[in-house]
């Protein structure tokens, strides 16, 4: 029998997601700032059709941050993973203790006992990872500066998760002696309670076995698996990639999104790399919207009624005091032309591992439910109003900017992108990338035969697996900044469907196409698709040009009768297009009529004389040679 509660539960949050996040979308308020207001109007305080179990859908959806971080390490290569170095280590350092120091200083001020304020001071430090990677990408705006730098930062946060935790039950004893619950030891891990060499071991040991499964042992499993043909299984298999190092890093005491994340990098240069990303991306985003709903239905309204003033004034002073020290960060390391102040508003809220941090925290007893509730409210409100500091800085802060410094520039970190992309890498396919690659032409392949992909690889040819019919997959190749896309492929059916999609939304990149025969022609001919090859026309005619050879004719006497049979091929092609369009009958009556005149053409030419229009041979040699005959 269906569990009626979950389905109800279902429906109400899906509901609100569909009809709150397109409006604000139309608004211009972007997605995250509609599934917030989704939560709070599905929320205890308004409609009342969620209550409590708001927070436990969080804790469950909050996977989805995993998730990112997973598709965010398939996009960076582990040699552009080093040259961030300088920013993730320097910037972010920086940014967790300078913004610690000063909260905590500033709790200090407000009479915070001492080891309440480093913990509020520590917590308060990070930025959410969810709210600031979907704009970045909802935006574009992670190939700039102010987005990379952000990113980076943000991955430093996520590291230095664990060490707060870690941190948080030593903080608790500070002024009073040790008492630690029970919970709050079994939430510190079996890890976290053995001596510090030992952990640095096991954590190494993890992180290389990731690697080496990553580098090594992945492609085969994949391979094995895409070999099936079974969409669902390969779904399968991502997921458990996801969630077995999410679980593993866990158990060690890293961070799970920090582990998967990792994962991500090591499988970057693989060729499965693309297909894992579009893969993975429909439950990431489902699980982030999930997590943004649940923020919003878990606001404590009743709270901010009793307190009002006291929440606003903390909640700005937060902001305040974390832009602050962005802003001067941002200028410190060299960001311009609006760039510091794009990315002081990214960071400027709490972070989700807030909630996990509070919840410790009062576990530990260094927090009362006074503190912890509204702590809690003020880090819901910071993450809730994100959306709208991004908005200001967009509409206020940069065409002040703008006219201030008479042009607000946008330098765009420069990115490797291929002019054209080549779906299909079979046997016709191959002949088509090493006349581009041999040319200097970069080139995007893709191939949906994992036992192809695995064998030219080894010959040096970097292609991806993936399936090109899938808008998504399209997306990630590059298609937009593409200039030509090359459908090589073998499934006639799939080529046509991917022409049809990027005929609809990338009307300006140029298609050339493979057809298995002269209708598969008239299919691409029927999208306004001229470049159409058929996949044995010339090496046939090549075939036949030999055999009339073999038969007796001279060489250039087979040439032409060749040449001819391909112009008087491609003339007709057309016309029998739109016969074939307006009547079946027609067509057949036509295309017997026209090989018939074909017959005759070729019949005349037997006795055609040799001219200068033969510009592939060499006219005058041929014509001495003719004159020694006689």
């Amino acid at each position: 029998m269906y569990n009626q509660e979950f389905f109800l539960s279902a429906l109400i949050y899906l509901g609100a997601a569909v009809i709150s996040v397109p409006i604000a979308k139309k608004l211009g308020l972007g997605s995250v700032l509609g599934y917030l207001l989704a939560g709070i109007l599905i929320g205890p305080f308004v409609l009342k059709l969620v209550g409590t179990e708001a927070g436990e859908v969080m804790h469950f959806a909050e996977f989805g941050v995993v998730l990112m971080l997973f598709i965010i390490g398939l996009e960076l290569e582990p040699k552009l993973l080093w040259k961030m170095r300088r920013s993730i280590f320097g910037l972010g350092g920086l940014q967790v203790l300078i913004t610690a120091a000063i909260i905590t200083a500033v709790a200090l001020i407000l009479n915070f006992q001492i080891n309440r304020a480093i913990a509020i001071g520590l917590i308060l430090a990070l930025s959410s990872t969810a709210i600031v990677l979907q704009t970045l990408s909802e935006k574009g705006l992670m190939r700039n500066i102010a987005g990379r730098s952000a990113f980076s930062v943000l991955l430093f946060q996520d590291m230095a998760v664990i060490p707060i935790l870690a941190l948080i039950p030593i903080i608790a004893t500070l002024g009073s002696p040790a008492n630690l619950s029970d919970s709050a030891l079994n939430n510190i891990g079996e890890v976290a309670k053995m001596p510090g060499w030992l952990q640095l071991l096991i954590i190494i040991g993890a992180i290389t076995a990731i690697v080496i499964i990553g580098r090594y042992a992945a492609r085969h499993i994949f391979r094995l698996v895409a070999e099936t043909g079974l969409h669902e299984v390969f779904v399968a298999l991502a997921l458990l990639l996801v969630i077995g190092t999410a679980l593993a890093m866990d158990a060690i005491g890293l961070s799970p999104a920090l582990g998967t994340f990792i994962a991500g990098v090591v499988l970057a240069d693989s060729e499965y790399r693309h297909e894992l990303e579009t893969t993975i991306d429909p439950f990431k985003g489902l699980l982030l919207g999930l997590f943004f709903i649940s923020v919003g239905a878990s606001i404590n309204f009743n709270l901010l009624i009793e307190s009002p003033l006291m929440i606003i004034q903390f909640l700005f002073l937060l902001i305040f005091l974390k832009f602050a020290v962005l802003l001067f960060l941002g200028r410190m390391f060299r960001l311009k032309k609006g760039f510091e102040f794009l990315f002081a508003f990214l960071l400027s809220q709490a972070s989700e591992f807030a909630f996990v941090l509070i919840s410790f925290s009062k576990q530990n007893k260094l927090f009362d439910d006074q503190t912890s509730g509204m702590l809690l409210l003020v880090v819901t409100l910071s993450m809730a109003i994100s959306p709208l500091l991004l908005i200001f800085n967009e509409k206020a802060v940069s065409p002040i900017l703008e006219r201030w410094q008479n042009k607000l520039e946008y330098d765009e970190i420069e990115e490797e992108e291929n002019p054209v992309i080549l779906a299909g890498f079979g046997r016709f396919g191959l002949t088509v990338g090493r006349i581009l690659l041999a040319n200097g032409f970069k080139v995007t392949i893709l191939d949906n035969n994992p036992s192809n992909v695995e064998t030219l690889r080894k010959y040096g040819f970097k292609l991806y697996f993936g399936d090109i019919t899938r808008p998504r997959m399209l997306e990630k190749a590059g298609i937009e900044k593409a200039r030509l896309l090359i459908l090589s492929m073998a499934e006639h059916e799939n080529a046509l469907k991917v022409a049809e999609i990027v005929r609809k939304k990338y009307p300006d990149v140029k298609i050339l196409a493979r057809a298995k025969d002269v209708f598969h022609v008239f299919e691409y001919l029927n999208m306004n698709i001229s470049n159409v090859q058929r996949e044995n026309f010339h090496s046939a005619a090549e075939l036949g040009n030999k055999a009339l050879v073999e038969l007796g004719l001279s060489k250039y006497e087979a040439y032409r009768a060749t040449r001819t049979f391909k112009h008087h091929e491609q003339q007709v092609t057309e016309e029998l297009y739109h016969h074939w369009l307006e009547d079946n009958a027609k067509f057949i009556r036509e295309s017997r009529r026209f090989e018939e005149q074909v017959k005759e053409t070729l019949q005349a030419e037997k006795n055609y004389s040799i001219h200068d229009t033969d510009c592939a041979w060499d006219v005058d040699s041929l014509k001495e040679e003719a004159q020694l005959k006689k």
